[in-house]
């Protein structure tokens, strides 16, 4: 996926197919200060998700460390569900933003019962941050020697304050297998569809984005949103040419190509195109290719050779090459883990 990072660890076939028949249970930790948005996410996301059946997949829990309300930075007070209990039970944990702890920002250390809440949770839950939800795990040592994201404003802060985490701010997410942080407020949502792609595959993260009014994926990463002198009115986009490219993606493109259809120079449109989306044309290209190829793995009973064709990957092994460095599985083993029936089992 565009604009995420996706380490060797994740998105396994163990990971990503259910093998329990009861709901997958998140705990939602809210914090004094807490922004509602980043707060409602995982809520209004993950219960978007059904079945079949029209029966809900996730159970969503907001708690807090000690069962108390606490104050959010809208100025009202959330009543939690639970307290630390629901955090010890828990198969997902998602860490919000506090506005709260400045102490954090200073690498200082976690409130005591915020600490004693967090040294609860069962070994193996997956660990999630939305936005500067990031510094409660960095502070909690559960970030050390791993790649991160946050806010890419919060991000220089972060390094000096938590100089054993791996920070990458051109991101939207990191997918570190069990312990995935996402940028600022929104991406909290692109982290959360990821979740649900990882963990049903992609038609019930779309479905969900669907209901959500929201794109399954975004293009790029948040090096895109970083403050940069604005260009002039006169300055042409690639908007038109990454659209242009999407309706292609199966044909050989070429660096030159898209830079004529932009009619720019291969300096102008590469660097234009970085400014815009956050990574370069060819990283776009192949991001794109991969979702392409996920999807007809999903949803079709097409050999390998021939999704690779149809994505632009020339060849199966290409496309087994770029799935294995971004996914870690083979296009045989992701289509096992995501195919309702099984489509793969004779190639």
């Amino acid at each position: 996926m565009s604009g995420t990072r996706a380490c060797g660890t994740s998105a396994t076939p163990d990971q990503v197919v259910a093998t329990s028949p009861r709901r997958h249970r998140i705990a939602v930790l809210a914090l004094p200060g807490v922004p509602p948005f980043e707060l409602g996410i995982p809520s209004r996301v993950f219960g978007s998700v059904t079945d079949a059946e029209g029966r809900p997949l996730y159970d969503v829990t907001v708690c807090t460390a000690d069962g108390a309300p606490v104050l959010s930075d809208a100025g009202f007070t959330v009543q939690p569900a639970a307290g630390p209990e629901a955090l010890a039970a828990a198969d997902t944990v998602i860490v919000p933003p506090t506005h709260a702890m400045p102490e954090l920002g200073r690498g200082g250390p976690l409130p005591p019962e915020v600490t004693a809440a967090i040294a609860g949770i069962r070994p193996g839950t997956r660990l999630v941050s939305i936005c500067s939800g990031s510094y409660v795990l960095a502070a909690a040592g559960l970030l050390d020697g791993r790649p991160a994201t946050t806010h890419w404003n919060l991000a220089p802060e972060f390094r000096r304050a938590y100089p054993k985490v791996k920070v990458d701010e051109e991101v939207l997410f990191v997918d570190d297998g069990d312990v995935l942080t996402s940028a600022g407020v929104a991406a909290g949502v692109d982290l959360c569809l990821h979740l649900i792609r990882r963990d049903h595959g992609a038609a019930l993260a779309n479905r969900a984005a669907r209901m959500c009014v929201v794109p399954p994926w975004r293009d790029g990463g948040q090096a895109q949103y970083i403050d940069r002198p604005v260009p002039e009115a006169t300055v042409a986009s690639t908007t038109a040419t990454r659209a242009w490219a999407l309706e292609r993606l199966g044909e050989p493109l070429s660096l030159l190509q898209l830079a004529e259809h932009a009619r720019m120079s291969l300096r102008t449109f590469t660097r234009r195109f970085r400014d815009e989306v956050g990574m370069t044309p060819v990283q776009w290209l192949t991001a794109q290719r991969l979702e392409l190829a996920k999807q007809l793995l999903e949803t079709t009973d097409l050999p390998i050779d021939l999704v690779a064709h149809r994505a632009g990957f020339g060849s199966a092994n290409s496309l087994r090459a770029h799935m294995r460095t971004t996914f870690g599985v083979s296009p045989a083993a992701y289509r096992r883990a995501f195919s309702p029936n099984d489509l793969a089992g004779a190639l």
